[in-house]
């Protein structure tokens, strides 16, 4: 078994030593072997497991479906369904968060094209952020025009 350091296993796994620290503190990983200096070890299945957590991360899932999912990775007789269930559940959390980002962008784009863009005071983004509220969105704030010359297609 080739047992490593903390710096070399965040190397191997492409997890940084501060994130290892951290996946050990919340119960991703176990706690590392230590030597005598108290300096921590790692062997492969450890290096294997933060890649497994890293990729996991890669997708968006949180610490505690993380912990779920390395749960279930080490259970060999888990059923599929459980971790299909888990993924999937995600997938429609990420839709969601999918159909809010695309709706910021939207009311960010509509007070763009509201915004004169010059040197005058008047500015729709920041009366809208003042506001709490955005533009209605069929026009643009009372007495903000669009800038001349410009609409929505020439943009």
């Amino acid at each position: 078994m080739n047992v490593m350091n903390i710096g070399q296993a965040a190397q191997a796994s492409g997890v940084s030593a501060k994130m290892i620290r951290h996946y050990e503190a919340v119960g991703l990983l176990p706690a590392a072997a230590r030597t005598d200096a108290g300096y921590r070890q790692y062997g492969e299945g450890d290096v294997h497991t933060l890649r497994f957590i890293r990729h996991a991360r890669d997708l968006g899932f949180s610490i505690v479906e993380i912990g779920e999912l390395v749960s279930l990775w080490h259970d060999r007789k888990r059923p599929s369904r459980q971790v299909k269930a888990l993924a999937m559940a995600h997938v429609a959390d990420l839709e969601r968060k999918a159909q809010e980002l695309l709706a910021m962008k939207t009311t960010l784009e509509h007070l763009v094209h509201c915004c004169h863009g010059d040197d005058r005071p008047d500015c729709p983004i920041l009366e809208s952020l003042a506001a709490g509220k955005p533009l209605p969105p069929d026009g643009c704030a009372e007495g903000a025009m669009p800038p001349r010359g410009r609409n929505r297609a020439s943009r």
